[in-house]
This record gives structure tokens, sequence and C-alpha cells, in this order.
């Protein structure tokens, strides 16, 4: 049987063109919030919501990859070092503070996933402070913890327990999770009760009395006359402007 390529050319041109670019990124797309990640090419294939086989996406857009970049879905290979740096970087300006795994597993459906920044850097964290990151390590965390802790007890009245942590990160993504206090902390039993006993002597050592059963009474300060020509709404120095971070 004898076939005229150029008719043939025309034919095949035809049947891809049944679905516009817009159609075939739509597919993608609706196969990633499916699977509830970006999609290889056998998941794709294997998926019964689509109607478009993998090879009409590659005839149409040259390969695999850029059309998922088209569709606005991260390939999950063959990112780059500086690709993946670069995307920590647009979801922080994104989140306005430093990306969290959690952040990553909400977003994987156009995120690189957390265990390629560990296969990568070593570990999440180290990819954060590569990205330019403030992100603290060792001693720092913990210091900075305990800090965060003290203006918590400031505004609670009393020492912060677990649950008060929980409830405090779901207002402030920047803090550390309850899990990561109890580590820092040590880790074991009695982490937490460690943690507010770091937390107390901070307190103290800033003149806040704090009572046995954990209730904290912060003394007024006595007022300062203001030099003349202050601005009386200059921004608090030193610790105590770390503590009013918090809200």
């Amino acid at each position: 049987m004898q076939i005229d390529s150029a008719d043939l050319a025309a034919f095949q041109a035809g049947m891809r063109r049944r679905y516009s670019d817009d159609e075939i990124l739509a597919e993608l797309k609706g196969s990633a919030t499916r699977l509830g990640r970006s999609p290889t090419m056998r998941e794709f294939e294997r998926d019964r919501g689509t109607r478009i086989h993998p090879q009409t996406v590659i005839d149409r857009f040259g390969t695999w990859n850029t059309a998922k970049r088209l569709a606005g879905l991260r390939p999950r290979r063959f990112a780059t070092r500086e690709e993946l740096l670069a995307e920590l970087r647009m979801l922080g300006e994104e989140l306005g503070r430093p990306p969290t795994g959690g952040d990553l597993q909400r977003r994987r459906a156009t995120m690189p996933s957390k265990s390629l920044y560990w296969h990568t850097f070593g570990s999440l964290r180290n990819a954060l402070r590569e990205a330019g990151f403030d992100v603290p390590l060792g001693e720092e965390r913990l210091e900075r913890a305990v800090e965060d802790g003290a203006a918590l007890a400031r505004r609670l009245r009393r020492l912060p327990r677990f649950t008060d942590w929980a409830a405090e990160r779901k207002r402030n993504q920047g803090l550390p999770s309850e899990w990561q206090v109890y580590r820092l902390a040590g880790g074991r039993r009695g982490a937490w009760t460690t943690f507010q006993y770091l937390v107390r002597s901070r307190l103290v050592e800033d003149g806040a009395e704090v009572g046995a059963d954990g209730r904290v009474s912060v003394p007024r300060r006595p007022s300062r006359a203001r030099p003349a020509g202050r601005d009386r709404t200059a921004a608090p120095r030193g610790r105590a402007r770390r503590g009013a971070a918090l809200p």
C-alpha cells in the first residue's frame, strides 16, 4: 500500500490539532491536580481523567518538560541546582518569609519536592541558606526559639505550653514548629519543660517575675523623660524589638 507523504503529514497535523495548546496544557494541569504532583509521562498515560496521549503532548511542544513548564508545573527530574534555588527564592517572595517543608508539600503540583532539596543540598535548611534566607543553625536556633518563647510568655502572662506554641505558629509561620522546638530542647521526655525553664530564665534575666505555676508578671518600667524632638513612634531597640515581633 502506497502512502502519499505530504497527504499523510497533512492528515497527522489535522489529527493533532483536534486539541488546542491551551486544552493540552489544561489536561496536564488537571492530571497534576488529581495526582497531587507534577505527572510523569507514565502517570499521565495511566490517568483515566486525561483524554490525550503523552506523545501528543510531545509532538505539540517538543519535549515533555517544556509542556509542563508552559503549564506552570515543575519537572520532577533534572532540575539544576540554580533552578531549585530560584524556585525557593520566588516562593519566599510570595510568602514573605523562608519557605518550610510544609509549604513545599502544599505546592507539590508546582514546586520541586522536599526530598529533591534534601538529595541536592543535604537538607532543606542548607538549601534555604544557599538561597540567601536568614536561617539559623544549631545553638542560634535554640536562642531564637527561647527569645520568641519569652515574647509569647509576656503576651500570654504565663509560660507557653506545647499547644500554645502550635496555635501561635498557625498565625506566624516564621516560627519553628512545636516539634522542632521540642527537638531543640533535647527531644526526650521532659524536653518541653526544659524549654519552659530556658524561657523562664530569659524572662527573669529581663526583669520579669515567674511564679511556680508558670504565671508571668512583667513589672511596669518607669517612664523616662524623652529628649526634645525625639520621635515618639520610633521602634524599640535591642531584645525588646525582637520580642515585639510576635503578634
